[in-house]
This record gives C-alpha cells, sequence and structure tokens, in this order.
C-alpha cells in the first residue's frame, strides 16, 4: 500500500482542551494517548504535522445558527448554563469554560485538513479530534457542539468541488451530517450504523435516501446489534464501494468513530481491531480508486480510551500515511508506562485483538433469515435503483 503524494495531520494539543469534564465519556484523553502511540510507534514521522487554526464564526455559520453560536459562547461563561432547546448543559453536552473556543478549534482543524487536500498540499489529510457527527445547525447534540465535517464539506462546494462522498463508520447513525446535506445531490452521506432501533440518535433506516432532487444521497445501512467483524465487512462491501464506484467523488470524507468495538461501553456492536483496520485500508484504497487519492480523515466516537481508540486510530494514521502497521507490533513500552502512570490502567500489549477479519461477500447469496442480510438487503433495494444500480447480488 503506497500514497502516491504527502499526507498531513492536523493537531496541536490545545485540541484536547475540548473536554466536557472527568466523568463524560467522551475523554480527550483518547486522543492524547493516540498521538503518543502513534509518534511513539514512528507512525508520525513521514508525516506532515499542521497546528490547527480556530475556525471563524462566518466559518461556523456556513452550517449553524447564530443562536447556537451565541448560546455556546454564554454556555462557556455563565457556570450553571443550560439551553435544552440548543442541546447545551445536558447529560451529553455538558457546558464548560471556553465552550465556543475548543470547539471552534475542532472545527478549524477540520478545515486545514480539508484545505490540504483541496488544494493539493496533501493528498490525504487527518484530523484525529475531528467526526462531531451529530451537532446540528439549530443545535448541540450526541458529545457534538459544532459540527467539524459539515463545516469542511461546505468549504469544499464552495472552493469548487462538485461531488463529495461522506463515509460514516461510526456506530452511531451520521445525523447531523446527513441532515445539512439531504436535499443535496452534490453530497453522497453512507452511514453504517447499529440500528436506531436499538442505539443513539434513533435515526438512520434504509428509507432515508435524500431529498426531493437529491434522491439517492443519504445511505443508511442500519446494523444489528452484536454485528461482527465478518459481518460489518459483509456488509460494507456489498453497499459502499459499488456506490462509490457510481458516485465518483472529487473528494472523500470519511469518519472513523471505533465505538464499534467490542469493548466499547456505550454501544452493542462486537467488531475488533482487526476488523476496524480493515475497514480503513478499504476505504484508503477507495480513495485511490475513485477519488484520484484525495481523502480527508476525520476520528469520531470511541470510548473504550486505553485499549481501544489509541491503537484504532493510530492504525488509521499509518494506514493514511501509506505505511499500514502489522498487526502483531507490541505497543512501546514508554507508552505503556504512560498509560500505567496517569491513568492507573493496563494498555493493551499488542496492537491486534488476534482476529482475521473475512467476510462471505455478498454475491455469494442472501440469506432472508439472517437480519443482517435483511438489513444489507434493505438498503440495497432502496438505494441501488436511484444509481442506476442493480440491487440484487
Amino acid at each position: 500500500m503506497e500514497c502516491e503524494g504527502p499526507t498531513s495531520v492536523v493537531f496541536d494539543q490545545t485540541l484536547c482542551e475540548y473536554d466536557f469534564g472527568p466523568t463524560h465519556p467522551m475523554s480527550p484523553i483518547r486522543v492524547d494517548l493516540t498521538m503518543r502511540l502513534a509518534d511513539e510507534l514512528g507512525v508520525l514521522d513521514g508525516i506532515k504535522r499542521v497546528d490547527a487554526p480556530i475556525a471563524t464564526d462566518e466559518q461556523l455559520l456556513t452550517v449553524h445558527e447564530q443562536g447556537l453560536l451565541d448560546a455556546v459562547l454564554k454556555g462557556g461563561t455563565t457556570p450553571g448554563f443550560e439551553d435544552s432547546s440548543r442541546g447545551l448543559g445536558t447529560d451529553d453536552d455538558p457546558c464548560f469554560a471556553d465552550m465556543h473556543t475548543a470547539s471552534a478549534h475542532v472545527v478549524g482543524a477540520s478545515l486545514e485538513a480539508f484545505r490540504q487536500v483541496w488544494s493539493g498540499e496533501s493528498l490525504h489529510s487527518v484530523n484525529i479530534a475531528g467526526g462531531l457527527h451529530h451537532a446540528m445547525p439549530e443545535r448541540a447534540s450526541g458529545f457534538c457542539i459544532y459540527n467539524d465535517v459539515a463545516v469542511g464539506i461546505k468549504q469544499l462546494l464552495a472552493d469548487g468541488a462538485e461531488r463529495v462522498a461522506y463515509v460514516d463508520i461510526d456506530v452511531h447513525h451520521g445525523d447531523g451530517v446527513e441532515k445539512v446535506f439531504y436535499d443535496d445531490p452534490r453530497v453522497l452521506t453512507i452511514s453504517l450504523h447499529e440500528t436506531g432501533q436499538m442505539l443513539f440518535p434513533g435515526t438512520g433506516f434504509p428509507t432515508d435516501t435524500g431529498g426531493p432532487g437529491a434522491e439517492g444521497s443519504a445511505v443508511n445501512v442500519a446494523l444489528p446489534p452484536g454485528t461482527s467483524d465478518a459481518g460489518w465487512l459483509r456488509a460494507f462491501h456489498a453497499v459502499v464501494p459499488p456506490i462509490l464506484r457510481e458516485f465518483q467523488p472529487d473528494v472523500l470524507v470519511t469518519q472513523h468513530g471505533c465505538d464499534s468495538h467490542m469493548n466499547d461501553p456505550l454501544a452493542h456492536m462486537m467488531l475488533s481491531i482487526d476488523g476496524q483496520r480493515a475497514a480503513y485500508l478499504a476505504l484508503h484504497d477507495l480513495a485511490h480508486e475513485v477519488a484520484g487519492g484525495r481523502w480527508v480523515v476525520t476520528g469520531g466516537g470511541g470510548y473504550s480510551v486505553v485499549d481501544v481508540v489509541p491503537r484504532a486510530w493510530s492504525h488509521l494514521l499509518a494506514i493514511a500515511s501509506g505505511r499500514a502497521l502489522d498487526p502483531a507490533t507490541e505497543t512501546p513500552p514508554m507508552w505503556r508506562a504512560y498509560v500505567e502512570e496517569v491513568l492507573g490502567a493496563t494498555p493493551p500489549f499488542r496492537m491486534t485483538d488476534g482476529r482475521t477479519p473475512a467476510y462471505r461477500d455478498w454475491s455469494s447469496g442472501y440469506d432472508p433469515d439472517a437480519w443482517l442480510d435483511r438489513a444489507i438487503n434493505a438498503t440495497r433495494t432502496e438505494v441501488f435503483p436511484l444509481h442506476g444500480l442493480d440491487p440484487l447480488p
């Protein structure tokens, strides 16, 4: 696996100031541990490092309402502030000091990653702190204050991109990004997630396919709880490559929430690090196949902050750099010592869960008695004809 162009990562330590507090599941330590692990593994040696700017209000307002910005500013300066209509001061999105600046910083980092790719300065660019896909134009939602991905895609369109594809592999439906572009045929949103029958945000069903004039621009694969590597990869390969090949985007944008892992405390999927790594490799290859290699990469969810997130996203960074890590690689002793010292936790010893991801291709046949196959078939039946594709195996 090689990249025919430079890779950049947009990061500075102050991105870890996006911090809902010590008891919140989305601890910024997960980003810190990821970057430390990637650095000590040598993953960052061949990647251009770029400081993260802070998004301006003008940039945020391409997606968000002024009322949300005003509420976020107030929430970051007023102790005890709550505004449920804006999703602030809730258990999911508690207010914290300087919340507007910290949230705008994540958006600015993603905007720089988008700029790096569209300008040609980087072929691939990564904001591991980004992927805040639940934020809506009018309100915060699901640990997400501002929607960095949506703002970045808006900027791509303003800069002249004609077609942008967004693939979201977080365990939760990418509802905020989908909503912003639901009526825009220039933006294809694909989300593979645990079904909304079982999990927040309760949306993202196969029949949600895009608004008037943009039919087929939204693709949702609602997977059963308990889906493991084989089933997830079967669903991915049955849906994502054919749609991307037909759409032929100028840029591929991906969100890599790793909360589909079996150890994640907030969902019910059963993927391994090895299965997630296989998904990253597939998306890298698709970026080269369908988008000339132009690939913008973000993080997302992931709440097993020691065992899963740093390993998954270090694999992601390595794949983006064009130098994938051997799964059998040991985690560096200095990193393990840091985890033990700072968190008092036992760190993983290797970059693998010891699984060999394999899947049965959709062309091998459809089993109507299997929930997984019914879910895949529902998506293909709804969406494939809208793209001129045959939904049958």
